[in-house]
């Protein structure tokens, strides 16, 4: 009987994220990491513990992630430059998540600093991209923008795939300014270029996204519309319910005065939507109305 061939080039650590289930992915992660070493050395290693840390993040277990990145941090003389941008954007974003936000910024900067000169476009984009999640209003629109340029001008696919966040991510910031026809242009490209990626989940959230500008810009029965489309796409796929398109189709019916449909997309957007424990811990009051307008008490 012969041995199985043993693995020689390490897993992609980002083809092996799934954003939506970050318990799961951990799991991965923690499965290749006693192989770690062998495969590719002390650097793939330290990345490979930032990305576990960041899947402690995702779960709001902040202390443990920080508890994990200060393990890190000796190893980074030895573990190279795309190790060490690795750890200062997990470090920036669980404090980022953890509401520290003054400590974020400095290592995201660094971040970006240390990527932009080592031409490590990817990476120059994701800090860039976080220094505008982080930034007041007044300063998001210039680091999109640094953010955009590297990713249409890079020659690296995976810097290229950041457009669509990207777009999504400016017309967030669009829409908190109120914004909303401005927004709607942008949504509408980011849903354009996920239709090019072809990943069903994310052509599913753009359009969601297109579909709420279509809303606050006085397009109701043509919101409506897309999230209907969107809710039937969802049942045939075999897709877990969502609760934000049973939020916004209740919003709709509710601006549309159909009360009864709207009480009832109310009720299953918050039995959903309360056991999320990002909205629990960010938007209570958001929750709370969903409660309200559902008729329950």
């Amino acid at each position: 009987m012969t041995n199985a061939p043993k693995v020689t080039t390490p897993p992609d650590l980002d083809s092996l994220w799934d954003y939506d289930h970050p318990a799961e992915t951990e799991k991965k992660f923690r499965t290749i990491l006693p192989e770690a070493d062998r495969w590719g050395g002390i650097g793939y290693k330290v990345e490979l513990l930032t990305q576990i840390a960041r899947t402690l993040g995702l779960q709001q277990r902040f202390d443990e992630a920080h508890a994990l990145l200060d393990t890190v941090e000796p190893l980074l003389p030895k573990a190279g430059e795309t190790a060490s941008v690795r750890y200062l954007l997990e470090r920036g974003r669980c404090y980022n998540s953890g509401q520290q936000i003054d400590r974020a910024i400095p290592l995201f900067r660094e971040a970006w600093e240390r990527a932009d000169k080592a031409g490590l476009d990817f990476y120059s984009v994701d800090a860039a991209h976080m220094m505008a999640i982080a930034m007041p209003a007044a300063e998001k629109s210039l680091w999109n923008d640094r953010a955009v340029a590297t990713a249409e001008t890079s020659s690296d696919p995976k810097a290229r795939r950041w457009l669509g966040s990207l777009y999504n991510n400016i017309g967030w910031s669009l829409f908190e300014e109120k914004k909303y026809d401005s927004a709607l242009v942008m949504f509408r490209r980011a849903f354009d270029f996920r239709f090019t990626q072809g990943k069903p989940d994310q052509i599913r959230f753009a359009k969601w996204c297109v579909a709420k500008g279509l809303r606050f810009t006085n397009q109701v029965d043509a919101a409506l519309s897309t999230q209907e489309e969107l809710q039937r796409d969802i049942e045939s796929s075999g897709a877990e319910p969502d609760g934000f398109v049973f939020e916004e189709l209740a919003e709709c019916h509710l601006t549309l005065g159909h009360k009864e449909k709207s009480r009832e997309y109310f009720a299953r957007a918050y039995t959903l939507l309360s056991q999320d424990p990002w909205l629990a811990r960010d938007e209570p009051e958001r929750l709370a109305r969903m409660r309200e307008l559902s008729g329950s008490q």
